[in-house]
């Protein structure tokens, strides 16, 4: 079969996944006049701008709001890398501001478990102005840049750099709000003095290297990605293939050994290539551990790990034409090397070490030639082991003889790959992502095998094109429908409260209607409910104007407490969906299956107006 066709197609259907899962993720909650600055999982951090006096002294006071996991250094020096404490500056037309002033720090355990001084969940920090706020008549608009580096207990996120504008009205000054904190040191002028120069002698002695050492810490970040479980599956197969190539002549084996090392280098050389486009064009920063913070990346690196698991099942075969390899002698075999090699490069990214991404942060903060080539210098520092096996044969000769070993083993690495895609992938996605992926995951496996084994080369041209365009009809429709992310406007979402029967009955005891939605994780008709009904803007509002309380009840595992009431309570089998609307004098209103919305709001209008 043409494999330049099924390249063109995974690479056409990889970019089909990210249009179709590309979504935002801002929070619902971000206040209007807030600025996300970081976020990682649960934990987040905004800033907002407001004009404000410490004492005497007019200036910009710059409110931040997050978790208290999440937080920023206060020194160069205990930071993860040198000069990634936080800053900021502000800029404003005829207008000059003084140096920034911070409040105390906070002692914190850092994901390296030194205790650090940093600023962590809710603090502010102002900005005093010099000169020109008098002469401004008409409100100004005033810029302020926060950069540096933020980290929770557990991992740090890339270097940041965000803006924040706010028009201020400096004519209205004395009423602008006070704030005073102390300067930012737990002990007086002379004892700080030697905290200081010990922090220096120590940890800044540590992380303050010059270039050249930064590169020879790439080499062996990369090199200790071949001992990560992401890529220890396949270094079998990898020698297998060094093995079959080294039996035909000493140039053969050199040249597959070097095309694997350049297709590791390769995937560096790419990424670094699009984090110096990404770095120029936003000035955001990457890192191989940064496209896990975004689910659409999370689903098609799920699905490329998983399609080459079907590769080593045989399941799609990946070669060049006979009309090309006839042409070009072993150059197949090269050129599926060199894919192995950027294969194994991809692999690398779930679960990078720790060296690994220490020297990536601190690459992102070098001028781009220099953290182009530490990028580049990581693929290296893989690709050197197998450079070595390659120049000297002989460590070839401990390598078991092939055999029917050989193919057996490959086909349990698919298995590997299948866990690798599951395990270090899907982990990342949300939880109400989760099932609609592994999903598409199987009509994925389902299209790949009809492309590879419902034709053969002895299958009429029309034929096979036909069948292997059902194939991608299949996955662009059922990609289509369970990839996307759910967003639903403001006015269609409610506001559902977990099942609690205490809960109830205080509601039912006041008057209060109360609408119980009984469901279950593995309930597909209540999916079809939720979006028929439930994401209904109609729906949401009459739930709002009758002031009608919300209740989940999740009837996913039999002893929870919905499942027991459900029953016990509520005298219902046990069959989900069921919907309960308990009216203010205490009757019930039962819908069960999938009803219509219409039913629904016919039981909500009849109920009064909500007290305002």
């Amino acid at each position: 079969m043409p494999p330049k066709a099924i390249l063109i197609l995974f690479v056409c259907f990889t970019v089909f996944c990210v249009s179709v899962v590309a979504q935002s993720d801002v929070p619902a909650d971000m206040p209007d006049d807030s600025v996300e600055v970081v976020s990682h999982e649960k934990e987040y951090s905004y800033a907002s701008l407001e004009p404000a006096q410490m004492g005497e002294q007019k200036g910009i006071a710059v409110i931040f709001n997050g978790t208290d996991d999440l937080h920023y250094y206060a020194k160069s020096e205990t930071a993860p890398a040198p000069d990634l404490d936080l800053k900021l500056s502000a800029e404003a037309s005829g207008i000059s501001f003084g140096d920034t002033v911070f409040p105390p720090w906070t002692i914190f355990g850092d994901p390296t478990g030194k205790d650090v001084e940093v600023y962590v969940g809710d603090f502010n920090v102002f900005i005093p102005i010099q000169k020109g706020f008098e002469a401004a008549e008409e409100p100004t608009e005033v810029t302020v840049t926060i950069a540096g580096i933020a980290c929770t207990s557990k991992v740090c996120v890339p270097p940041f750099k965000k803006t924040l504008t706010a028009s201020i009205d400096f004519s209205d000054s004395e009423s602008w709000t006070q704030i005073s904190f102390k300067p930012p040191y737990s002990f007086s002028a002379a004892e700080s003095k030697e905290p200081d120069k010990a922090q220096q002698g120590g940890r800044q002695a540590i992380l303050s290297y010059s270039t050249p050492v930064y590169y020879l810490f790439a080499i062996l970040a990369g090199i200790s990605i071949n001992i990560m479980p992401c890529v220890l599956p396949i270094i079998p197969i990898i020698m297998m293939r060094l093995i079959e190539q080294s039996k035909k002549s000493s140039s053969n084996r050199i040249a597959s050994g070097m095309s694997f090392c350049i297709g590791v280098v390769l995937f560096f050389t790419v990424f670094a290539l699009i984090s110096a486009i990404v770095n120029i064009s936003t000035g955001a920063v990457l890192d191989l551990n940064s496209l896990f913070r975004y689910p659409s990346a999370v689903i098609v690196l799920f699905l490329a790990i998983v399609f080459f698991g079907l590769v080593m099942l045989d399941v799609v075969t990946l070669n060049l034409p006979s009309s090309v390899t006839s042409q070009q002698g072993s150059s197949s075999g090269i050129v599926g090397t060199l894919g192995m090699g950027f294969f194994a490069g991809i692999l690398s990214t779930p679960c990078s070490g720790a060296l690994l991404g220490f020297v990536l942060v601190w690459a992102q903060t070098q001028p781009l030639f220099v953290s182009s080539t530490a990028i580049i210098l990581m693929g290296v520092g893989m690709a050197l082991p197998y450079a070595a096996i390659v120049l000297v044969p002989k460590l070839l000769d401990k390598v078991p003889k092939p055999g029917r070993w050989m193919e057996l083993f490959k086909k349990s690495t698919a298995f590997l790959l299948f866990f690798i895609a599951a395990k270090l992938t899907l982990g990342a996605l949300p939880k109400d992502r989760l099932m609609d992926v592994l999903i598409y995951g199987i009509v994925f496996c389902f299209c790949v095998w009809i492309w590879g084994k419902w034709v053969n080369f002895s299958t009429p041209a029309g034929k096979k094109w036909t069948v292997r365009l059902l194939a991608v009809v299949i996955a662009v429709m059922f990609g289509v429908w369970l990839l996307p992310a759910q967003t639903l406007p403001s006015e269609a979402q409610i506001d559902w409260e977990e099942y609690d029967a205490s809960v109830i009955r205080n509601a039912t005891a006041d008057g209060q209607p109360v609408l119980i939605k009984f469901t279950a994780d593995w309930c597909t008709n209540c999916k079809v409910v939720d979006k028929k009904v439930y994401q209904d803007a109609e729906v949401a509002s009459l739930i709002k104007q009758k002031s009608v309380l919300p209740i989940k009840a999740d009837t996913t595992v039999i002893d929870y407490e919905a499942t027991v009431d459900l029953k016990q309570v509520y005298g219902e089998a046990g069959n989900v969906p069921v919907t309960i609307v308990i009216l203010p004098d205490g009757k019930r209103e039962k819908l069960r299956g999938i009803f219509d919305k219409q039913k629904l709001i016919g039981i909500l209008q009849q109920l009064p107006e909500a007290e305002s």
